[in-house]
């Protein structure tokens, strides 16, 4: 079963999903990605209306005056961006991978590296981005190139810890893909320690996932993080 807000569809052809229409009815009218994406911008709106009131406050109580031009529309821009930098909430895997895997007799190692990544620190909502290197060993199956970065934001566009996000990517590649292992490498500079706090400007952190041949062979670990230190763009 499919669920979005305030609608359920499941493959039953009598359920009806919005103005007396019907799944089948609307798939045949080709009206489904219609229904959803009219729901789901029902909920953004209320989504924005609420997140903006909040920042209306905030900027009050840091003693901003809102009339002034330059804020009159902050707290609407506010609340639309995060709503895009958290999007990672709203996302699913399975909708994202969809029918990108596929079988084929390779059994050597795949790596995506430099993807760029943007996220937030759930400690201070500041900035985190960076970059990600991804492999894995398949057996017997791969994924469509495309999606792998698509799952690194899946998972950055939310409020993070770099080293959660880091082992989520890689778990999450490891369910889809049943592979003999995976790596995943992310190297980030996080505004919360370079703004503010200890203030260091040059800081980058570094943070890692091995599972399966990643794990327990080294010199499958040692190829894979050889191949990152070529041409590294962070």
């Amino acid at each position: 079963m499919w669920t979005f807000p305030d609608i359920s569809i499941s493959h039953s052809e009598g359920l009806r999903v919005g103005e007396g229409i019907t799944l089948h009815e609307a798939l045949g009218r080709g009206e489904f990605f219609q229904i959803k994406k009219r729901e789901i911008g029902k909920m953004n709106k209320e989504k924005v209306k609420e997140i903006a009131e909040l920042t209306r406050r905030l900027i009050t109580v840091l003693g901003e005056d809102l009339t002034r031009p330059g804020l009159i529309d902050t707290p609407e821009r506010v609340a639309r961006s995060y709503l895009f930098l958290t999007e990672g909430y709203r996302q699913d895997l399975n909708a994202i991978v969809k029918d990108a895997l596929y079988e084929e007799k390779c059994d050597e190692m795949v790596l995506v590296k430099n993807i760029h990544f943007f996220s937030l620190c759930e400690h201070h909502l500041l900035p985190i981005w960076g970059v990600c290197h991804i492999g894995y060993l398949p057996a017997g199956r791969i994924i469509g190139i495309s999606k792998i970065p698509r799952i690194v934001d899946m998972f950055a566009r939310r409020l993070q810890l770099q080293e959660r996000m880091t082992y989520q990517i890689a778990e999450a590649l490891q369910s889809v893909l049943n592979p003999k292992g995976v790596g995943v490498v992310t190297e980030a500079y996080h505004l919360c320690m370079m703004m503010r706090g200890v203030q260091k400007q040059e800081s980058r952190t570094l943070a890692s996932a091995m599972l399966g041949g990643f794990r327990t062979r080294e010199q499958t670990r040692l190829e894979f993080l050889s191949l990152i230190e070529q041409n590294k763009q962070l």
